[in-house]
């Protein structure tokens, strides 16, 4: 058993102390810590093959056994995301809006970290250390539960994470894990709201939906995606092909992975073919809407059904849709994305200008690929999740989005008229 009102007072307790911890100690325990995953990286990968063996075993989709993996060349890139974030400037202390009032009062507001971070997450390793060092070199503290599929893993990060803190003079307690993979204990953390300020679900629709519904701490949702490519009659089709690519081949089982082709009428004929060719080669299966499916080789392409634009694959399956004009695009998208990443393949500053102005997502890409949606591509360092609501950040979150901020207001003895 696990108490966790004792787990979220240590977790307070450390908040106190990372609060006015100085930039110095921080940057500190982020080099040593990045530094112990090379050092420690031989345990690491031991303890995540013992997990991934476990997932196998247990017919885990491939996607997330996918997600789950560790190697030496994850590993390295993880290690080097925590430099970045050693690198980037503390957010912690800075002011903007400073001005002075007619009454000689000099306000402003000051950064200050959110608190304790909640997060909840399953199959991805690196989300313990981005939130290790994004919680870090914020001042903040996190409670984190992952799931029994990568318990090990975890357990083997913490013991680094928590070594570069103590060598830093930083209390280890700054992260913690609940090391029991329990489901009530998912709703326990949500019911925690003395002690954690902010709960942040990596996981599927059911995980989401259970948190926004059961939650007495505020959620912040995101990491879902259903992406969407639209071509243009005026895009660059043969340079609009390796960019395809990118988006639905790198890494299938992330979230800003491409799910959706979308193509204008006008260049269906000539750029549906070069895609079937370009990406079947490369593994990738194909669901096409009714008249997607009349420009190409019904051998090596299957009719979608009715759930299909409505489905984030997470594999090497991509929709293929044909419109006749941006206008349609924009309506299919709106109705099917997941407001986490969409782009427009064009040469035309008036369709672009209206995509962009008219796409309701976290990001919107002009002739690039979705998967720059996040938080190392975009200079952030690293990311605690990629938020599709408003509130109060939306995006990849990085340094300030895990900030808050307060009024600082400087008088002369200046007493209220």
């Amino acid at each position: 058993m696990i108490d966790l009102k004792a787990l979220g007072q240590r977790s307070k307790a450390a908040a106190s102390v990372m609060a006015v911890a100085s930039n110095a100690q921080k940057v500190a325990a982020l080099q040593a810590l990045a530094d112990g995953l090379k050092t420690y990286e031989a345990e690491i990968l031991a303890a995540n093959k013992l997990d991934v063996d476990a997932a196998k075993a247990a017919e885990t989709a491939e996607a997330l056994v996918e997600r789950l993996t560790l190697f030496p060349k994850r590993l390295e890139g993880i290690a080097n995301d925590v430099r970045n974030v050693a690198d980037l400037p503390d957010p912690v202390g800075t002011t903007f809006d400073e001005r002075e009032l007619p009454n000689g009062l000099q306000i402003c507001r000051q950064r200050v970290p959110l608190g304790t971070l909640g997060v909840i997450y399953e199959s991805r390793p690196n989300v313990t250390i981005d939130i290790a060092a994004l919680a870090i070199k914020t001042g903040n503290t996190a409670i984190l539960r992952g799931g029994s599929d990568n318990l090990r893993s975890n357990q083997a990060l913490m013991k680094v994470v928590h070594g570069a803190l103590e060598s830093a003079g930083l209390p280890a307690d700054t992260v913690l894990l609940i090391e029991n993979t329990d489901r009530k204990y998912v709703g326990g953390m949500l019911n925690l709201h003395d002690y954690i300020d902010i709960i942040i679900p990596r996981g599927g629709h059911r995980l989401h939906a259970f948190c926004r519904e059961n939650s007495t701490i505020p959620v912040i949702t995101g990491g879902i995606g259903i992406c969407h490519y639209y071509i243009d009659e005026t895009a660059d089709l043969d340079a609009s092909i390796p960019v395809i690519i990118n988006g639905k081949t790198q890494r299938p089982s992330v979230c800003n992975t491409l799910d959706t082709l979308i193509v204008n009428e006008k260049v269906a004929a000539e750029f549906l073919p070069k895609v079937v060719s370009a990406l079947g080669d490369l593994g990738v299966e194909f669901k096409a809407g009714p008249r997607a499916i009349a420009y190409v080789d019904v051998d090596k392409v299957s009719a979608a059904g009715p759930d299909d634009f409505d489905t984030e694959w997470m594999a090497l399956v991509l929709g293929l849709m044909v419109v006749d004009t941006l206008d349609e695009a924009i309506v299919h998208i709106n109705a099917h994305s997941m407001g986490h990443s969409d782009a427009i393949m064009s040469a035309t500053p008036e369709n672009i200008e209206k995509f962009v102005n008219t796409i309701d997502s976290s990001a919107v890409m002009v002739n690039a690929s979705t998967r720059f949606n996040d938080g190392g591509q975009l200079g952030l360092g690293a990311e605690v999740a990629v938020s599709t609501q408003r509130l109060h950040a939306r995006g990849p979150m990085g340094l300030p989005e895990l900030t808050t901020y307060k009024w600082v207001v400087r008088g002369d003895y200046t007493s209220r008229a």
